[in-house]
């Protein structure tokens, strides 16, 4: 009997066997599972670092806070101006490490990458004296621009005290992307993580146990930088991990000055034009009918966006080190996949943001505020805040793909006229002429926001990536752009 019944069971689980992989076939057809299981594991760390880093000047707004109605308004105007002249600039020069860096490790050319990395730094030191110079002349252009004098003065206290942090500010995201390119990101977490706490009690002790006022939040926020620098710098000079891409400090790297330079301004252009579009947009807010409604929820909307693309900011982290380092390697063909399956990610990690927000979006707004009229307003909203934050989600990864690519310069292109030309001039016409108002201008900058994914769509989709090999070239950045 039991010889009878073999051929049969033999059958039905070689049928079972064939059918499981047959799943396997048809869920590899959709996503790359190895693949995207890299990227996962890459991306997780590199949110949950970019958001302990984002958090440390906004703990130190909120303490501030506790010093009065004035002081939180003079902090809150100076850390949004911190953050749109100088702490997101030097995010974005540190971009040029994502292409140089991580197609030197490609293409096993380990040494160049801390020479890339001592080139970055000069040019981080360099921007910093400008913006340093900048920062000192807070007050007066703050005034400038019709912000109350009394905020401004208080704004700009607590900016000058922020200058020492920004340039380790500007240390401290070379160092990430040197690692980053290297797949090394799950210290970075601890790294990260220990300082924000340490954060939070060195602010406590200096708002609450000293005579600082306003300066004391700001300096525990300096001070906190240059802990998460020092610490990430020890742990780079110490481990042995790195013996092969940081070979010590040498004048070689000023050789490369020029070429990180040119690489760099672009990368932060990208970084920049975005966050200074909805500056601009919370500005023209506030001088609408109602302002103080509709500047609420301008801000409102900008607060989401910015918070659902910390996932999406870890995607195109892993997306530009991924298509660098096969790019160096001369894999162009798996430096396309892996964008396609950060795509993917991407999609299916903004997907469930968009169902929590879409179903939870008035308790989310409770957050904010209890008005009853800003719930509503905000609900009537949040239909063309999800298509925002969908559209985010695409370019934030296409745009990881081209700093991979060595194509900074090409998206600054794209980046100027679709904000600026399409964007803000939609949203003024809609918010305005039209009487849109908050939604008007949301709408607008939707529309920019629309025309910039669909050009980056067309530029990594239809950039001849094929044929491309830079492994044993004397420098691995893509300068030439052909359409295929």
């Amino acid at each position: 009997m039991e010889a009878q019944n073999a051929p049969l069971l033999q059958h039905l689980r070689h049928a079972g066997e064939d059918e499981a992989k047959g799943r396997v076939r048809w869920w590899n057809r959709v996503i790359d599972v190895d693949e995207a299981k890299t990227q996962f594991l890459f991306s997780l760390p590199m949110i949950v670092t970019n958001a302990s880093y984002y958090l440390i000047p906004l703990i130190s707004a909120m303490f501030a806070g506790h010093l009065g109605d004035l002081e939180l308004a003079g902090a809150t105007l100076g850390n949004s101006w911190a953050t749109v002249s100088g702490f997101a600039f030097m995010i974005g020069l540190s971009g040029a490490l994502e292409t140089l860096c991580g197609q030197a490790f490609g293409a096993k050319q380990y040494g160049k990458l801390g020479l890339y990395l001592q080139a970055s730094c000069i040019v981080s030191l360099f921007f910093f004296v400008i913006l340093s110079v900048l920062w000192y002349y807070t007050e007066s252009l703050l005034i400038l621009l019709h912000q109350d004098p009394a905020i401004s003065r208080l704004a700009a206290t607590y900016v000058k005290f922020l200058i020492p942090g920004l340039f380790a500010h500007g240390l401290l995201q070379n160092l990430l992307r040197f690692l980053q390119t290297q797949s090394i990101v799950e210290p970075l977490v601890v790294f990260s993580a220990v300082p924000m706490f340490i954060h939070i009690c060195i602010a406590y002790a200096l708002v609450n146990w000293t005579c600082l006022g306003i300066r004391g939040p700001a300096l525990a926020g300096s001070i906190s930088l240059w802990i998460s620098c020092l610490m990430l710098g020890t742990y780079m000079f110490k481990t042995n991990k790195f013996e092969q891409t940081w070979e010590g400090f040498s004048s070689e790297s000023l050789s490369y000055f020029l070429m990180t330079l040119e690489l760099a301004i672009p990368s932060a252009a990208m970084v920049c034009l975005e966050y200074w579009a909805f500056e601009i947009l919370v500005f023209l807010a506030g001088v609408m009918p109602d302002s103080e409604i509709t500047t609420s929820l301008i801000a409102m909307c900008d607060n989401t966006e910015c918070i659902a693309f910390t996932i999406t900011y870890g995607l195109s982290a892993a997306t530009s080190t991924r298509v660098a380092n096969e790019l160096g390697a001369g894999n162009s063909s798996k430096a396309k996949r892996a964008m396609f399956v950060s795509l993917e990610l991407s999609l299916l990690l903004t997907l469930v943001v968009l169902l929590a927000l879409g179903f939870g979006h008035s308790i989310w707004s409770s957050f904010f505020s209890n008005s009853p009229k800003i719930e509503k307003e905000f609900a009537s909203m949040v239909p063309f805040l999800l298509v925002s934050i969908l559209l985010d989600s695409v370019q934030g990864v296409v745009s990881g793909a081209a700093r991979g690519c060595g194509w900074q310069h090409l998206a600054t292109y794209i980046s100027l006229p679709t904000f600026y030309v399409v964007g803000l001039t939609t949203s003024a016409v809609l918010g305005f002429h039209s009487k849109l108002y908050a939604k008007g201008l949301w709408i607008g900058l939707t529309c920019g926001l629309a025309c910039q994914t669909i050009a980056l769509l067309l530029l990594t989709f239809r950039g001849k990536w094929e044929g491309i090999d830079v492994k044993g070239t004397k420098t691995p950045v893509l300068r030439r752009f052909e359409f295929e």
